[in-house]
């Protein structure tokens, strides 16, 4: 794992958010400034995490950035995410209208969306940032 990330965290997994390096950049931005707490994905990624788990997030360059802790993990369908779950997602106007137009379009874009698809849904905390890397850009 890079330099820049302290030793403590260097056996940790890594990921980044979205399907590309323009949305990892911006929805990093929304961890860092603690608007997004909470991320979904479909239950058959290879990401799962568990409470207590701690990731490394990439940004848009494969650059870690940030660890965050995840706090807490349930599964649901598509259609069942509330709007608490949409907020805390941090994205556009925090609106579960605007959750599932924009979940929609990303699980499209994957090949995966259906109305009743499962999802994981997971609440995690920002545990630390790393100072020495700009800023992304958006």
């Amino acid at each position: 794992m890079s330099k820049s990330v302290p030793e403590r965290y260097q056996h940790l997994r890594t990921f980044a958010f979205g399907d590309s390096p323009a949305l990892a950049d911006e929805l990093l931005e929304l961890v860092i400034k603690g608007m997004k707490t909470a991320t979904c994905s479909t239950e058959d990624e290879p990401n799962t995490s568990s409470p207590g788990e701690q990731w490394v997030v990439l940004d848009g360059r494969g650059e870690p950035r940030c660890v965050i802790e995840t706090l807490e993990v349930t599964y649901r369908r598509y259609n069942e995410v509330d709007a608490g779950f949409a907020y805390d997602e941090g994205e556009g106007d925090r609106s579960l209208v605007h959750w599932r137009a924009a979940h929609q379009r990303y699980f499209g874009r994957l090949g995966r969306f259906s109305e009743d698809m499962m999802l994981m849904c997971e609440r995690f905390r920002l545990v630390e940032v790393f100072g020495d890397l700009p800023t992304p850009q958006r």
